[in-house]
């Protein structure tokens, strides 16, 4: 009777729908099948944030892709999920058409696998950058700089730092940055009175992930990062940042350990940052 109820649960019709909050224990259970470290708070956060397909067989979501809009031009896309008995039979592509077509014709960013190459480059991205994932326990005691110019954030900075941000990522992500500063800590540069760069450190996966951070140079970002650092000592820290700014080796000297590298895409205009703002760490690999 279970073998004949599995093989009517695999023959049943996949429908494609939107992601609702009832498809959260799903999707974390795909994002186990994965290996992947997400909590249900980070799939809840997620969708909160942004919006997203699923394809559901038999009340089972066996597909997820979620994608967050920042303004008319611009959209990253992430947790792009099929599972293993779905995969190879076209689910991943009617997916993944799905959130294109939600998009409303966007330039969308996205950092790919290696699994994910393919299917993107069908679908038109283009390779553009190296994303390096760097974790693991910060056994190594930083210590934050004397510096007066590194301090924590007040909700009074929270218009500048969304300022910035746009600046440095080239596309407008309010909702986002008050998200992610209301889920955790935030330390800012001020330089001559206004905010000069910022980094959030905040709960996520197997312990804390440090980013965004955005600065006007790779000093000022090491100094933001430290600051977070220096309150996390013997805690799962994880850090996603651009091989190109080569802050890799860095990390790796305060006992970060690379994780593995994806591969930043677009489809169509990818975002261009403003005068010398950059983003040198992101939120996650699907917020960037």
């Amino acid at each position: 009777m279970a073998l004949e109820h599995e093989r009517d649960t695999v023959s049943a019709p996949i429908e494609l729908m939107n992601f609702e909050t009832r498809h959260v224990p799903g999707a974390l259970k795909l994002s186990q099948e994965m290996g992947w470290p997400y909590r249900r708070e980070d799939w809840e956060f997620a969708a909160t944030v942004g919006q997203g397909l699923v394809l559901e067989r038999a009340g089972e979501v066996i597909g997820t892709a979620m994608w967050w809009n920042y303004g008319p031009v611009y959209a990253s896309a992430g947790m792009i999920i099929v599972t293993g008995s779905a995969q190879g039979a076209g689910n991943g592509s009617r997916l993944f058409d799905g959130l294109l077509e939600a998009a409303h014709g966007r330039n969308v960013v996205l950092n790919s696998t290696d699994e994910g190459l393919a299917l993107y480059k069908r679908r038109g991205f283009t390779a553009w950058g190296t994303v390096l994932q760097l974790q693991g326990p910060l056994t190594v005691a930083v210590t934050q700089s004397a510096r007066d110019d590194v301090r924590q954030a007040t909700i009074s900075d929270l218009a500048a730092i969304q300022a910035f941000d746009e600046r440095a990522m080239g596309m407008p992500r309010s909702s986002m940055v008050a998200a992610l500063a209301d889920a955790g800590k935030v330390v800012v540069i001020e330089r001559a009175g206004r905010v000069a760069g910022y980094a959030v450190a905040r709960k996520f996966g197997r312990g804390y992930v440090v980013g965004p951070c955005a600065a006007e140079s790779v000093e000022d970002a090491r100094l933001l990062i430290l600051a977070q650092l220096s309150k996390l000592h013997d805690r799962f820290v994880r850090i996603d940042v651009y091989a190109e700014d080569g802050l890799g080796d860095w990390l790796e000297s305060l006992g970060l350990e690379r994780a593995g590298s994806a591969t930043a895409m677009v489809k169509g205009q990818r975002p261009v940052s403003g005068g010398p703002a950059h983003m040198y760490a992101l939120a996650n690999q699907s917020f960037f």
